[in-house]
């Protein structure tokens, strides 16, 4: 079985970040968070053009948890930077992201 340690989120925004959307990554997870880093710039590089800005992260998942139903949760700073995190789903999570819509999720 595979265990899955990272996976490589990438985002296309528009030129002021105001509105954004995940994209389709080439290879979306990975065995350790390091490969996931050494592939981003290319990966990157091959959305280029899909959006006026495309930001990428490599999001930590760790191995010795079960996600029974997880969500990537994601936001960009107010540097321009992309963050994300694999969050657990419950009922508390559903009910907060029901209120809490952006454009940028």
């Amino acid at each position: 079985m595979e265990h899955i340690a990272a996976l490589l989120l990438i985002v296309g925004c528009s030129g002021d970040l105001g509105e954004c959307q995940e994209l389709p990554s080439p290879t979306p997870i990975y065995e350790t968070f390091e490969e996931c880093q050494a592939e981003m710039p290319a990966s990157r590089r091959e959305l280029d053009g899909q959006a006026p800005r495309v930001l990428a992260t490599c999001v930590y998942v760790d191995p010795a948890l079960e996600y029974e139903d997880a969500t990537i949760e994601w936001d960009i700073t107010k540097d321009g930077k992309l963050v994300g995190s694999i969050e657990p789903v419950t009922s508390y999570n559903v009910a907060m992201q029901q209120d809490h819509r952006t454009t940028r999720r």
